[in-house]
């Protein structure tokens, strides 16, 4: 009981001092939320528009769970592409999974039959400078654009300039490189059949 009682009065001021910043930090959250929000909106259209520079603008067609490559459900958003005579040309939907140092969220556009990977870019990555963070570079990302939207293959040497399955890693980056390998792989399939079932 005693120890109790000098635990109490030796540390009331870091209770109280914690339990004040912790509601300052979620007043903070609370207020910066809807801007957050829609900064991420925004970047997503961009990166959108940068995998399917021909599309005049992209329609949320639906939302969709999937299951992550950890057994979780996550939402993903399925955006269409359409044209100027609003044709259907190709979808764009997020997906996400672990990578080296924190989750990966990824930018993912493919054609309107779900037969050709358009491209990715990252929507959200913190992996380390220099190293992973090459799968933001323009080099890495141009090995996906108008491969087959099939099982993908991460290996270590081979032409990065073919236009296949087969993605090539980046040196001394080999988790992160196989991270966004794997998150494709994981999502692709999955929002590919439940696209199909909507018809």
């Amino acid at each position: 009981m005693l120890r109790i009682k000098y635990f109490i009065q030796q540390s009331w001021l870091l209770i109280i001092a914690s339990f004040f910043f912790g509601l300052l930090i979620a007043i903070a959250n609370a207020a910066w939320s809807p801007r957050i929000e829609q900064n991420k909106i925004a970047k997503i259209n961009n990166l959108m528009a940068g995998l399917m520079p021909d599309a005049a603008k992209f329609q949320l067609e639906k939302t969709i769970e999937i299951e992550s490559a950890k057994g979780k459900t996550i939402k993903t958003n399925i955006y269409k592409a359409l044209s100027d005579t609003n044709s259907t040309l190709g979808y764009s939907f997020n997906c996400q999974g672990p990578g080296f140092a924190d989750k990966i969220e990824l930018i993912v556009a493919v054609d309107g039959n779900f037969e050709k990977i358009a491209g990715f870019d990252c929507l959200e990555s913190n992996e380390t400078p220099g190293f992973g963070d090459q799968i933001k570079s323009d080099y890495y990302r141009a090995q996906f654009k108008s491969v087959p939207a099939e099982e993908l293959t991460l290996v270590k040497q081979g032409n990065e300039k073919n236009i296949d399955s087969e993605i090539v890693a980046i040196s001394g980056a080999t988790v992160s490189s196989e991270a966004v390998v794997k998150i494709i792989n994981q999502s692709l399939p999955q929002i590919k059949n439940q696209m199909e079932k909507r018809n």
